[in-house]
């Protein structure tokens, strides 16, 4: 079949780096416009478009793909489109560009977890169990019929970031399967239980403070799932400090009544931690603003943290 694949991330890259390898054709490829990053406002090309040209593929970029681009993608006959991690919504004049239409590979087992961070949210859910799901795309977001699925464990201590790359190479697996299928007119479309759906709200920084009156097991989730963006993080007298890892602390014994977000030991010995719902948690890798990522306790070698303060407020308590 003739593709054209929409995507962005390194996620929409693996997935096609497997479809490059069958016997399917990769027809284009389009991309969102590039936006302007840093106090330079330079435009950096994406390693996802850095790839495609490496691969000497024709390169579409559009801000709005329903809008801007139908003609142009029209002019390569594509029998279907495949987005990966695209971002964008996609109007009737895309999905009905194609003979087959548009195919979304998307990272969760629909219809849980639609919208733009299925990855995330299902590690901060405490999820033990993810996949991809192969669907066809239609106006509304995610509700589309499914074509395909595959499962795989979410591993104990694995971040949003790892867990991304482990579902696109299944997702690039997936794919070849369903169009193959289509190819052979074999595929089966299994409509979703929107009874069943679940969606949560976009990533922001606005949302990733850890709020310690969660249990440990929460708390180390939601920074899992935070891991590699927004990235979780706590004040400490006004200023974020930002946090990679979080451990639970099985043993943990102080002779005073701390509240859920205190500073309950703060040494090089022994590590950052911090009073939670149900117990402790260990702050084993942060940020200082300006710093490097250190583990706890080479951060605390060189920076003196207080006892009882408060991370969620960022304030004294006088708990000792």
């Amino acid at each position: 079949m003739k593709v054209a694949f929409l995507g962005n991330s390194e996620f929409s890259q693996i997935v096609l780096e497997k479809l490059l390898t069958s016997k399917h054709l990769v027809v284009c490829v389009v991309s969102n416009v590039d936006k302007q990053t840093g106090r330079g406002r330079k435009i950096l090309t994406s390693p996802f478009k850095q790839f495609v040209k490496s691969k000497n593929l024709p390169l579409l970029e559009f801000k709005s793909v329903s809008k801007e681009g139908e003609e142009a993608i029209r002019h390569f006959h594509p029998d279907v489109l495949v987005t990966a991690s695209f971002g964008q919504i996609l109007k009737d004049n895309i999905l009905n560009l194609a003979p087959y239409g548009v195919v979304n590979v998307h990272a969760s087992l629909l219809p849980k977890y639609r919208g733009s961070a299925p990855i995330n949210y299902a590690i901060i859910n405490g999820e033990a169990t993810t996949g991809i799901t192969i669907m066809k795309t239609e106006l509304s977001l995610d509700t589309g019929d499914i074509m395909l699925q595959k499962s795989l464990d979410i591993l104990d201590d694995e971040t949003a970031g790892e867990l991304t790359i482990r579902l696109a190479h299944l997702g690039g697996e997936a794919l070849l399967e369903a169009l193959d299928k289509m190819e052979e007119d074999s595929i089966l479309f299994t409509p979703q239980d929107d009874n069943l759906a679940t969606m949560y709200r976009r990533l922001d920084k606005d949302m990733s403070y850890i709020n310690f009156n969660k249990s440990m097991l929460e708390i180390k989730n939601f920074c899992r799932g935070l891991n590699p963006w927004p990235i979780s993080r706590v004040k400490y007298k006004g200023a974020d400090f930002l946090v990679y890892k979080v451990d639970c602390v099985n043993s943990f014994e102080c002779d005073i009544n701390y509240k859920a977000g205190d500073i309950a030991s703060c040494s090089s010995k022994s590590g950052l931690i911090v009073k939670c719902r149900d117990g402790f948690v260990r702050l084993s890798k942060i940020q200082a603003p300006g710093g490097k990522i250190l583990d706890d306790t080479a951060f605390l070698n060189g920076k003196r943290l207080e006892l009882g303060v408060n991370l969620m407020q960022g304030e004294e308590i006088n708990a000792r």
